[in-house]
């Protein structure tokens, strides 16, 4: 059985239809977890065991890994947590503990590239997120964090101006490149992953789209694709600030945030080499034609 969390999320809702996809031929039993079963499709539903609550909850880990043989973890985001450890590690510690009580064999987790840099320590959300992984791995699971670049699909948060003024704005410096993923590719990565189950230890399996761009580049492409001239808006890390925090969130979450973007500017996602192994199919111009574009022209 595996066990799915965040099955109505960008990642999990396309990790869960892949695998009810296989599940037939495959004979694998899925559970998810989840906080309001009527986000589930009624056809989905029908097919899978559902756990009703928070997995961050000790009693519902408990009673979702109970006959498991392989999770799917995913700390969600919480922009009032009272800190990136609560988040990340804290949010963790109770399905750690139930890793071992259950026997779980596997678990396939989401983090972050930047290990092993100058700057791992001092990025934010990210350091956070790796020490989630260390906690993971030292429960004795066989464990793999996919180590993702930064989404392509956070730009959808950017529908409206680009829409409206031909503008997209984040923090990257114009011209500096680096790997963009798409999350679709990171849930199929996950579903290889769950789907095998024969690797053993622990590990990271680099997920970085098939080519870096700076935002300049990025640019280039949404024009071509929306057909308009869309430009990039580089944000100070100040702005960024009074941005999250004017949305309501914590001062602990902001913080990461701001440093996670600093971090990044200066060379966080360099410490990976795009290979076979590490790349991932999914352009940005075909993301831009297949998600993009249909979003902006809503």
């Amino acid at each position: 059985m595996i066990v799915i969390t965040t099955p109505t999320g960008n990642i999990g809702g396309r990790l869960l239809h892949l695998l009810l996809d296989e599940s037939p031929t495959r004979g694998e039993e899925l559970r998810v977890i989840v906080r309001d079963p009527g986000r589930l499709p009624e056809t989905v539903r029908a097919r899978v065991d559902v756990v009703v609550g928070s997995h961050g909850d000790a009693d519902v880990v408990d009673r979702a890994f109970a006959g498991a043989d392989a999770v799917f973890w995913l700390a969600p985001p919480d922009p009032r947590a009272s800190s990136l450890e609560a988040q990340y590690s804290e949010f963790t510690r109770a399905a750690a503990k139930a890793f071992v009580t259950h026997g779980v064999g596997h678990v396939v987790g989401v983090s972050a590239i930047g290990r092993g840099t100058p700057v791992a320590d001092r990025a934010g959300h990210v350091t956070a997120s790796l020490a989630m992984d260390d906690l993971i791995a030292s429960t004795g699971v066989a464990y793999r964090a996919l180590a993702c670049a930064t989404f392509m699909d956070n730009i959808l948060w950017q529908v409206d101006p680009i829409r409206g003024d031909g503008v997209f704005t984040d923090t990257s410096i114009a011209d500096r490149k680096g790997p963009l993923v798409a999350t679709r590719d990171i849930a199929a990565a996950a579903a290889d992953l769950l789907l095998d189950r024969s690797w053993t230890g622990t590990g990271e399996v680099p997920v970085l789209g098939p080519e870096d761009l700076s935002p300049n580049d990025m640019a280039h492409i949404m024009s071509e694709v929306l057909g308009r001239p869309i430009r990039h808006r580089q944000q100070s890390l100040d702005d960024l600030r009074a941005a999250l925090t004017a949305r309501g969130a914590a001062d602990t979450i902001v913080s990461g945030y701001v440093d996670m973007m600093r971090a990044k500017n200066n060379g966080l996602d360099d410490g990976v080499q795009r290979t076979d192994r590490t790349a991932s199919p999914t352009s940005f111009r075909a993301w831009c034609e297949q998600v993009l574009a249909p979003a902006v022209r809503a």
